[in-house]
């Protein structure tokens, strides 16, 4: 595997230094500043590979960027509303952007306005640490109590509503308005001051998409882009849900191998893969990771290898983000056939033999305590996972060790 870290730029706490030292190979980084659905200018690009091949002395960093992360896709272009086909123009011409600048494997998503959702940002596990949660019990207060969405209580069944009331009855303000900033973290726009309102509003918008229309959508823009990156020799890789189940009301398309076998036949080509997140697909407990490694081994363009506990019954479920080496997902096995694809690839002379990874997220550990960096990208933490997933490629790939086919 190809050890990469993921850098949301200058801003970073994390700097290009901090990565050289962890050891990493390349950078997964995109232009987060740049408005969803406008292109991205090769000046704009040029400018990050080149902020990514420095050090803060300004001597070379040894490091590029090697993946994007992400390429985000418009609301407009998931509702099919709007500009959507001069966003989906705009997502062509910067795939051509980003090919002539040399990067060639590009990670999205197509989930409905919340791109990720926590009602924990610095949950405390028992060794002191802290990591990123999601309580069912709490999400269904913010929902039926907070956000105040019609149907909501119905939709969590009367088991987890009851609960719901009861775990908002004994709230402080303080963790009322914690818990609504928690989740409205994962929302387009400015979170600090998004209302209620303007949440109702985002998921109103969805309110004549189901599932089969949504992932219609998905279809349509994979067969306009699709084209492109294959001429152009790039991977597009799909991120699942995360978490990967309904909320809000809103569809969820991407949550299981039946999502990404659908959408990967009915657009078949090498340019349309998978990013597989076995901390997102993981928060299910029939989401068996070995063998969706397995079955879409082919079209696996990137790895993002990290571990949740699931902490309730069924799905969706109560789940916290694990060590790397903990947590519900078979690590060893998961990546035992990651490294017997890229064996078969090798053997076949495929230039993308050895898959991009990053440690995804991580515990707050150390200093990371007093950082305060970005949720789920503490520098320790990560730097702990990266050491134990390195650990496991390094003996499963050494000679004395032969995997069974």
């Amino acid at each position: 595997m190809r050890q990469t870290w993921r850098w949301f730029g200058p801003r970073d706490l994390t700097s290009i230094d901090d990565m050289r030292q962890a050891g990493v190979e390349a950078v997964v980084s995109a232009l987060h500043h740049v408005p969803t659905g406008a292109v991205w200018t090769s000046d704009e690009i040029e400018r990050r590979q080149d902020e990514i091949g420095r050090r803060k002395d300004g001597s070379p960093s040894g490091l590029a960027w090697e993946v994007v992360e992400s390429l985000p896709v418009s609301e407009d272009i998931k509702k099919q509303k709007g500009d959507w086909r001069g966003h989906v123009a705009n997502y062509k011409q910067s795939l051509e952007n980003l090919a002539v600048r040399g990067l060639h494997t590009i990670c999205y998503n197509f989930m409905p306005v919340l791109d990720w959702t926590r009602t924990d940002l610095v949950y405390r596990v028992d060794h002191g640490g802290t990591c990123m949660r999601f309580d069912l019990i709490d999400f269904a207060a913010f929902d039926i109590h907070i956000l105040g969405r019609k149907g909501a209580a119905e939709s969590f069944g009367r088991e987890v509503a009851e609960a719901a009331d009861a775990r908002f009855a004994a709230m402080s303000e303080a963790r009322k308005a914690e818990l609504a900033s928690n989740v409205t973290a994962g929302l387009p726009g400015s979170t600090e001051s998004m209302s209620t309102h303007d949440v109702l509003h985002h998921i109103g918008e969805y309110d004549a998409i189901d599932a089969d229309r949504l992932r219609g959508n998905f279809v349509a823009f994979l067969e306009e882009v699709t084209p492109v990156a294959e001429k152009l020799g790039m991977r597009l890789c799909c991120h699942p849900d995360d978490p990967p189940f309904p909320l809000l009301g809103l569809p969820r398309i991407m949550s299981t191998a039946d999502d990404y076998r659908h959408v990967l036949e009915a657009v078949d080509s090498p340019a349309s893969g998978m990013t597989l997140c076995s901390g997102s697909l993981g928060a299910r407990a029939d989401n068996d990771l070995p063998a969706i490694m397995r079955e879409f081994a082919s079209r696996v363009h990137f790895l993002h290898l990290r571990n949740v506990t699931i902490e309730t019954p069924g799905t969706p479920a109560s789940f916290h983000e694990a060590e790397h080496l903990g947590g519900n997902t078979d690590m060893v096995a998961l990546i035992a056939e990651i490294v017997k694809e890229e064996a078969r690839r090798k053997t076949e002379g495929r230039a993308d033999h050895q898959i991009p990874m990053r440690p995804d997220h991580g515990q707050d550990i150390i200093d990371d305590l007093t950082r305060k960096g970005q949720p789920g990208y503490p520098t320790i933490g990560r730097l702990k996972g990266l050491a134990e997933l390195r650990g496991i490629m390094t003996a499963l790939t050494h000679p004395l060790v032969r995997l069974q086919p």
